[in-house]
Order: structure tokens, then sequence, then C-alpha cells
């Protein structure tokens, strides 16, 4: 199976580092964030658990959890988890994914049929309150991941779902139009109104307003 955007995230019960936890169901109400890496005790993946868990907070501000997964067992996770403790000072406490058998992996598409191995790829899938799948990231094993990038899509993902606005490229450092927003023209906007309500019009296809708008 390969996930595209807007499937709905297959149900599965996983074993992880936290307990059982039961996708989506668990997570109902919230979006969270199914990030694979290649396996424990390796460089880039390391980085990427200790990036991931300085960025916790801030997504969980956004009501958006963290899951990490790889083909690894749980004994493996927690002597890894213990060694980025006692060498780098930072406890990870999302969960992460019982895989050695490779289940979760083969089911959500992330080993590559064409790869030298059988690891997974370096996979973000961000998944919305509603357990439908709104993004899907994929990284070759040899460059980590931006979490910078991964919290930037999530802000963008969820001002689409609730301002119905389009985030342009580098939001919120475009270059064309800053901070501001993209969106379409309703059937009872007033153009006459557009200088009050901060709304810039270019054409009748490109249209942007400050975000607070």
């Amino acid at each position: 199976m390969k996930l595209s955007l807007r499937d709905k995230f297959p149900e599965m019960t996983v074993n992880t580092t936290k307990g059982e936890i039961h996708l989506p169901e668990d997570y109902h109400g919230k979006w969270f964030i199914l990030f694979s890496h290649p396996a424990d005790f390796t460089p880039v993946c390391t980085t990427e658990f200790v990036g991931f868990q300085k960025k916790k907070k801030q997504f969980e501000e956004l009501g958006v959890e963290l899951i990490g997964l790889s083909v690894d067992n749980l004994e493996s996770h927690q002597k890894w988890i213990q060694w980025i403790k006692e060498n780098i000072y930072v406890q990870i406490d999302f969960p992460v994914i019982d895989d050695e058998k490779r289940i979760v992996s083969e089911t959500l598409g992330l080993i590559q049929p064409n790869a030298d191995d059988t690891t997974t790829v370096r996979a973000v899938i961000i998944v919305d309150h509603n357990g439908k799948v709104r993004t899907i990231l994929e990284y070759p094993k040899e460059i980590g991941r931006s979490i910078d990038e991964i919290l930037r899509t999530v802000k963008a993902l969820k001002l689409a779902s609730t301002k119905k606005v389009f985030s342009p490229a580098n939001w919120p450092h475009n270059e064309i139009i800053g901070d501001k927003v993209l969106f379409h023209r309703g059937e009872n906007d007033d153009p006459a109104l557009d200088k009050e309500r901060g709304i810039c019009c270019l054409s009748d296809w490109f249209i942007y307003k400050n975000l607070e708008e």
C-alpha cells in the first residue's frame, strides 16, 4: 500500500515506548505526525530525534502529537533513547513504534522496493484531526529533515483548514507578499472594501491579505 493525500490513515494497533496505541483512533480530534527513520543508533536519525524533541512543545501548542518509527524493537528504542539522554542530555518523550516485523512500514509504504536494504525511508506523514493524510514528505537516508519546515507545513495546513487561505512560497517570508496570505474572493466580497480590509489585488486570481483579516 502507498498512501496518498486525503487518504484515511489505516487503522492499526502499534506497540510503542509509551505503550499500546490505536491509530488513528487514539488521536481523534488531534493532529499527529508519524515520522520514520532508517534505524536506531545512527547519527542522522539521532540529530532528527533531538530536533523533533526540541520542537515538541511548539507542535503541541498547535495541537499536534509526534510519533516515531523504525524497523527496530522496543529494547533497541529504549537503549537508544537512554544513549541520547546520557550523551546529548535530551530526554525523548514522544512514543516510538516497535516495527521489527516491518508490518507498519510495509502497510504505509515506507520501505522502498528497489532499495538495497529493508530499512524505512525518512518519511513524514501529517494526519489531521479527522484521521486524513494531509502531507507526505520523503527524504533520502543521507539527508536529515528540517524540523522547522515540518513545523511551517503544519501551521500552513491549519491555516488552510480554519481560515480557508493559501500560503505562498517560503511563507511567512515570501519574496512577493511577505507574511500575507493568498485567498479566493467570495461571491459576496465587495472590491470597494479592499483597502479598509487590507486586501491587495494584482489580478482577479492573485489576491492577498493580512492574516488577521
